[in-house]
Parts: C-alpha cells; structure tokens; sequence
C-alpha cells in the first residue's frame, strides 16, 4: 500500500503555497465538507496561533473546517483569512444562521531571516495553497510553510540546514490508520532515534558533521542573563504538526492525541519546547474505526517522529543554507 502521509486519512487534502524567492510559504489542511473533530496542544513558550482557544475541551466547536501552518512570523496568520474565503465560496463553516463561519485555526513559524522579511504568506497565499490541495501523496521537502525552515542555529545562521516539510502514515489492524505532518524549523538538531545520530543540526565549522546544540549552548553559561536570552531567541525556530486518524474521537480525546504526538518531536528535535519556541500539534479526527485513544496518541507519536525525519531527508537547499541531502 503507497505511504500518501497525512492525506491516507479518506477526506483530508494538503495545499502549499511556496515562495522560494523570498524563502517562505504556507500550507493548509482541508478537512472534508461538513469538518473533522480536532484538538490541540501548545508546548512551545512563545506560540504564533489563531482560533486555538475554541479547540479546548470544554468549547463549544467541536469541526475545524482547515488547519492553516504558515511562515511569515505573526504576519502569516493573514494566509488563514485567505483560506476563509475559499471556504466559504465552498459553502463550508459553523451554521450561524445568518452566515456559515469556517473554522480555520492557524499557527506560525519564523522564517523571516532567509532570504527576505518583506515577503510573508497573506489572504492570497492562504486561498492558492486551498486551490492547489489534493488528496495525493503530500509533497515533502523545501514547500510550503517548510520553505523558510531551518534546522540548527545555535552557532548562528551561517551553520545552520535546511528544515522542511515531512509527511508520514501508519496502517494498522482493521483499517486503522495514523498520519501525520510536520513543519520542521529548529533551533537544535534532528536526531534519529533508532541510532541516536545527529542527521541535521548544527553544521561543524570545520569538515563534516554535526555538533550537538545543548552541549554548544552552554557555552552561554559564563554570559550574562540576557544576552544568553538573546543568543537564544536571535535564532527562533518553530515545529508546526498536524495528526490525524480515522478513528472517531471527541474533542477531548483529540486533545489527548496532541498531547502525546509531542512526544514525537521529543524524539527527534534536540532541544524542543523551549521558551522561544512556538511548537503546536493539531489532532484531527475523521472516520468510524475503533480503537483506545491512548494507543492512537502513542502512534501519533510514532508516525509524527516519521515525519520529523523525512522532512529532513527531503529538502533542499535554499538561501545559502545548505540540505543535508548531499552535504553531510
């Protein structure tokens, strides 16, 4: 059976918007018409969302009708409005009587020093990337909101690879399926954690290879307070995932889902979660399979650690920074 990633899941489409001459893009989860459950979990200490608070448990919407990952810094949150209007040109949204409202929660990375900070996702990038969505294989690598990602920039920009999208899916007994993607933009290293080896971070200055970021950082130890805190957040970095399943689960347990996908970008994202972060995983639930909500949470984290990697292993180099396909 072909590994399609997120879109396995019957009912999801995937659409990126990709600027490569100004280094950034977005990329928009369509659900099907009448939406898919979804939950969330925010670990990062300084996250760039929008419609998140609706997605708590106890909120009255229980259907998303797209998730929204973007560039652009704050500014990317405008690609949302764009997939709004495609939404509701589709007829799709919250029945408010008067209006169908769609329900398009987003979240950002920081991709602004690449190549230009004059250039972000807005309303247009948002509706073509809802255009271009489909239900075929997700493109990986150096598209949409992975187009401005980087990986390892505690030694600064000059030694940092290049970050990406990755997709990934799980098929399991009867018909059961996890999938999961990732925008991965990080301020330390990828690491596979079947070897434990560093497969992108911090680029040596000298020769081949990789050094491991939380060694490097505490040579910020003997600085002072602030300017440890600025060596830090100069070189924000941000993971951006979305998990999905067919199995039904309400709003709280797609919730418990999120939660535990974290542990996927644990895995393989040294350090994660930090204070400059804004790390976000979506949880989306679409179809009628059964099966304990725990185990898929536990997958989700399997699969998004697939994803994670593959993003890696597929992009390419951009703005002077170079993949780690071909270079390491």
């Amino acid at each position: 059976m072909t590994n399609k990633g997120l879109t396995d899941i019957t009912g999801l489409r995937v659409g990126h918007w990709t600027n490569k001459e100004a280094g950034t893009g977005c990329t928009v989860v369509l659900c099907p018409p009448d939406g898919a459950v979804c939950g969330v979990d925010v670990r990062g200490g300084a996250p760039g969302t929008r419609e998140t608070d609706l997605l708590r448990p106890e909120c009255s919407v229980e259907k998303v009708h797209a998730i929204m990952l973007a560039g652009g810094s704050a500014f990317g949150l405008a690609a949302a409005d764009g997939a709004m209007r495609w939404l509701e040109e589709q007829g799709r949204g919250y029945d408010v009587g008067v209006a169908k409202v769609p329900i398009v929660p987003a979240a950002i990375l920081f991709d602004l020093p690449l190549i230009t900070a004059k250039i972000r996702p807005d309303a247009a990038a948002g509706y073509a990337a809802c255009q271009a969505a489909s239900d075929a294989a997700v493109a990986n690598g150096t598209v949409g909101a992975g187009t401005g990602a980087t990986i390892g920039k505690v030694l600064g920009p000059k030694q940092a690879c290049k970050g990406g999208i990755g997709s990934a899916s799980k098929f399991i007994a009867n018909g059961i399926i996890v999938s999961a993607l990732v925008a991965v933009n990080a301020f330390g290293a990828v690491i596979d954690p079947k070897s434990g080896e560093i497969i992108a971070g911090p680029r040596k200055p000298i020769g081949k290879g990789f050094i491991d970021p939380v060694e490097a950082a505490q040579g910020f130890i003997g600085q002072t307070i602030a300017r440890a805190r600025e060596a830090w957040s100069e070189r924000a970095n941000t993971t951006l995932a979305v998990v999905a399943s067919n199995v039904a689960l309400n709003k709280a347990q797609c919730t418990k889902v999120a939660q535990m996908a974290h542990d996927g970008l644990a895995r393989t994202i040294r350090p994660i979660h930090t204070q400059f972060d804004g790390d976000v995983v979506f949880a989306l639930s679409h179809g009628d399979k059964k099966a304990d909500v725990s185990l898929i949470g536990a997958l989700a984290a399997d699969v998004l650690a697939e994803a994670v990697l593959n993003a890696v292993r597929a992009a390419t180099s951009l703005g002077g920074v170079p993949a780690v396909r071909g270079w390491g």
